[in-house]
């Protein structure tokens, strides 16, 4: 047996079970549906032209996206869904090390492990805010998914700036896998420096997370180094549908800025509800909550919801362990959240 890779500590996705009919607000993806565009955009005679290979270089999309973000086609990259993008930049722009918060997305430190990179893991702060000091200077490729995961915090554009500016023989990759849920981008960032790398990812807000399609917004020269990395690996790694269908979701905008705006207002329902319950719950830019009640450890809510049909996320990591993850789904699916919760807490606090 080839021990090669026992050092490694693999990233756990959220569960996908099919034991029965579960609320799935565990994972982050999109209540709704593609939209209709989409659907028009995958016809028969796309199928039946599957025996050909994707367009390597993903032009017709990258075209799109170059326009409405106002950059050249050599400015987009296109991937697997964006951790294809993140575990190219590691790659390529780790020699002198990686820096990222302690808590944040698991997949940075999987990836830093899997390449034998360095990583500084920088605490967050008590509040689980990101200090930008930490990362002033500090001489790494530098991993902030803004807003942050799994605690919906977002560090403001001023403060990516400054450490790109401090940083300036390194890479800054901004994460923004949320960032259509109310925060403010940092592709301006990408006009003023060449180091910074912004990735987005179309499994959130624009409903493609079984399509697997992500893009980053960086430098022309960054861009060429995830170029050259993806020629190397697996040139065809974005399939021709998954193409078509990204492309035609751009031609819907209104669509998912609607959908964002329903994720929005159904968030900020759920919020209220659950202060009413006693919950802490962190402020969020993204579609989802994360929050803890003073009475209820968080494994066991997590358990009482699955027991009840309704799957959350919980993590094991102490400092966060009290907490439960909830992806914010439709309103229905909410008010059903939110009833169970009551029903859980009623059932402790008789038990007492």
């Amino acid at each position: 047996m080839d021990e090669k890779y026992t050092f490694l500590e693999e990233y756990v996705p959220g569960e996908q079970p099919t034991d029965m009919q579960y609320i799935k607000l565990n994972t982050n993806e999109s209540p709704f549906p593609p939209s209709p565009i989409v659907s028009q955009a995958i016809t028969k005679r796309e199928i039946d032209r599957m025996q050909l290979y994707p367009d390597p270089e993903c032009r017709a999309i990258s075209r799109r996206l170059a326009d409405i973000y106002g950059f050249d086609r050599e400015n987009i990259f296109i991937g697997n869904g964006s951790d294809d993008i993140l575990n190219f930049a590691f790659m390529a722009f780790c020699q002198n090390g990686a820096a990222f918060p302690d808590i944040t997305y698991g997949f940075y430190e999987v990836f830093a492990k899997l390449h034998g990179i360095k990583a500084d893991i920088i605490p967050l702060k008590d509040d689980f805010s990101i200090d930008p000091a930490d990362y002033e200077g500090i001489g790494k490729t530098v991993f902030i998914a803004n807003p942050n995961a799994p605690t919906g915090l977002i560090l403001p554009v001023e403060d990516i700036e400054r450490i790109a500016v401090s940083n300036q023989d390194n890479v800054v990759v901004v994460d923004e896998a949320y960032i259509d849920f109310g925060g403010k981008s940092c592709v301006d960032l990408v006009r003023k420096y060449d180091n910074v790398l912004v990735v987005r990812t179309y499994s959130k807000s624009r409903s493609l997370a079984g399509g697997r399609l992500g893009f980053s917004i960086g430098s022309k020269e960054i861009t060429a180094d995830l170029m050259k990395i993806k020629f190397s690996t697996n040139p065809y790694s974005v399939n021709r549908l998954t193409l078509l269908a990204g492309e035609a979701s751009l031609l819907d905008q209104n669509y998912y800025k609607e959908n964002c705006a329903k994720i929005i207002m159904n968030r900020r329902f759920t919020k209220r509800e659950l202060d009413k319950m006693g919950f802490e719950t962190i402020p969020s830019l993204t579609n989802f909550l994360f929050t803890k009640h003073p009475a209820v450890s968080g494994e066991a809510l997590y358990e009482k919801l699955k027991e009840n049909g309704i799957l959350v996320r919980h993590f094991n990591k102490d400092r966060i362990k009290d907490y439960i993850r909830v992806t914010i789904g439709t309103y229905e699916q909410m008010k059903a959240f939110v009833s169970e919760l009551r029903y859980i807490l009623e059932r402790e606090e008789k038990s007492r």
